[in-house]
C-alpha cells in the first residue's frame, strides 16, 4: 500500500473489494477506479453526471386529479 499499489479482496475468484492508497479512489472524473476499470473492459456504460441541468423538465401527463380517478377506478372498493 505504501508502495501505491492497490488490493484487490477476492470472494471465490470475483472482486468484492478493492484497498487502495489515499487519494487514489477516484480519477479525474470523479468516478470510483473500480466503476472505470469495468468500462474500459466494456462492461459497463458510463452514466451522464447527476446534475440537473443535463435532463430536460418534463410536464405531468395527467393532471393531478385525473390520475386520482384512473387509480381509484383501478384499485376498486376496498
Amino acid at each position: 500500500m505504501r508502495s501505491g499499489e492497490g488490493v484487490l479482496v477476492t470472494d471465490r475468484g470475483e472482486v468484492v473489494a478493492e484497498l487502495l492508497p489515499p487519494g487514489q479512489g477516484l480519477d479525474e472524473s470523479g468516478v470510483p477506479s473500480g466503476l472505470m476499470a469495468l468500462a474500459r473492459r466494456g462492461q459497463l456504460t458510463l452514466g451522464a453526471s447527476n446534475e440537473a441541468t443535463l435532463y430536460p423538465k418534463l410536464s405531468p401527463l395527467l393532471k393531478r386529479h385525473r390520475a386520482a380517478v384512473l387509480l381509484n377506478e383501478e384499485r376498486g372498493t376496498r
